[in-house]
């Protein structure tokens, strides 16, 4: 029922949006007759197309993938582009529609040479006097003159069209190149106030959302894995949405992450997506792995040079699931010593509001993606305080990843895929 749900949902919408891209692109910019009927036809086999390819990628069937996917990404690029031409558009519009020159309601001026004439009927044959011919109608303009030109309303729809097209199919395969290319590494430095000295310099190599799916295979886990390990990090910590489907499809694809190295331990907690995917099945496999899975836990990380506390929470997507359950932050957080530091991992930024209640110093978060395509992040930052990077949510620091692969288009725009090393400072 949830998967009709999630289908019914996406067709409602996505015929919306092609219902208003096919008048734009099709009815605008042709005239009745065949290329029309065609462009009519391909905007009915696209709607279908986008809902179609959701469902059938989460059931395993992935030869509609590619094509289901790029096409959303042109999709979505075509309708901002051309909700932003609206505007112009209309002003062109308007400048377009000429009025016609008002009809003169004055009286009509003579020739004193005939106005004798018009005063008196003239008499023809010395009969009766005849009556002075009817003024002429004014000439009705055509609708050229009357500013409604077709030709030029065809060919404004068809230049916005173009503009349009070329745009976003230039923006989807530039996307395309990033999402697919290596993830950047990104370096940051967070002061914690009760770091101790000794630990000054601390690194957490930390990768969210890498999205093992129909698109994204073993090579994409073992290269995330070589980055990791040329960061020589103290620790590892994957915060979420590591698959898009059952161990037992992609188990051999997440397999290169048992040769993840760091000093002091990998560690994992869940996202979303692990609740689509079989989260129990899988946080088994990822503890077979080598990766030690906190479930609403901590574990005291002791070095030579002092210790911490690294707590993980899982997501809110497994409350009332029966499996791991939810988020609890007194399990993960409550009796700690109040003079150590603690890193919380929690998939989404949102769950920074909870724990700050708990003092923690440091939440490492994924689930945004940076928003993956502009200007989408917009939206994303009304559910989540923090989309990319660092932030501060009620005395708590916040660092957002924006993860390492993608979900649904594998396009990336303004924001490329991460991988971060998070350096932990003294003050």
């Amino acid at each position: 029922m949830a998967v009709i749900g999630f289908a019914g949902t996406i067709a409602v919408v996505t015929g919306l949006i092609h219902l208003y891209l096919w008048k734009r692109l099709v009815r605008d910019t042709t005239r009745r007759g065949r290329w029309r009927r065609i462009g009519t036809v391909a905007a009915l086999v696209l709607a279908v197309l986008v809902p179609l390819t959701l469902v059938t990628s989460r059931s395993g069937v992935t030869w509609l993938v590619w094509p289901g996917y790029l096409w959303l990404a042109v999709m979505f690029y075509l309708l901002v582009v051309m909700l932003v031409l609206e505007i112009p558009m209309l002003v062109a519009r308007l400048a377009l529609r000429r009025r016609p020159a008002a009809a003169p309601t004055g009286p009509v001026p003579t020739d004193p040479a005939t106005e004798s004439l018009i005063a008196e009927p003239a008499l023809v044959g010395g009969g009766a006097p005849t009556e002075p011919p009817a003024p002429a109608a004014p000439p009705v303009p055509t609708p050229a003159e009357a500013g409604h030109d077709p030709g030029r309303r065809l060919l404004l729809a068809r230049g916005a069209a173009i503009f349009a097209g070329l745009t976003a199919t230039g923006l989807t395969g530039y996307g395309v190149s990033t999402a697919l290319g290596p993830p950047r590494i990104d370096r940051v430095r967070i002061p914690l106030a009760r770091l101790p000295r000794a630990m000054d310099g601390l690194r957490i190599a930390t990768v969210s959302d890498i999205h093992l799916g129909p698109l994204l295979g073993r090579p994409h886990t073992q290269r995330i894995v070589d980055l990791i390990n040329g960061l020589d990090a103290d620790l590892v910590a994957v915060v979420g949405d590591l698959v898009d489907g059952p161990v037992a499809e992609l188990g051999p694809a997440a397999a290169p992450l048992a040769d993840l190295r760091s000093r002091h331990g990998s560690f994992f907690v869940t996202g979303n997506h692990e609740y689509y995917a079989g989260v129990q099945e899988w946080v088994a496999e990822v503890d077979r792995l080598g990766l030690r899975v906190l479930e609403n836990e901590r574990q005291e990380i002791v070095t030579p040079r002092g210790a911490l506390d690294l707590a993980g929470v899982n997501d809110p997507a497994g409350e009332g699931t029966g499996a791991t359950g939810g988020p609890d932050f007194e399990k993960a957080l409550g009796g700690r010593d109040p003079q150590r530091p603690v890193v919380l991992l929690a998939h989404q930024p949102v769950m920074a509001q909870e724990a700050a209640r708990y003092d923690v110093d440091l939440q490492l978060s994924g689930h945004t993606h940076g928003g993956q395509i502009v200007p989408f992040n917009l939206l994303v930052g009304l559910e989540q305080p923090v989309v990319s990077g660092r932030g501060n949510v009620d005395g708590t620091e916040v660092y957002v990843t924006n993860g390492a692969g993608f979900w649904g288009p594998p396009v990336r725009v303004g924001a490329p895929p991460q991988i971060s090393l998070v350096e932990l400072r003294s003050p």
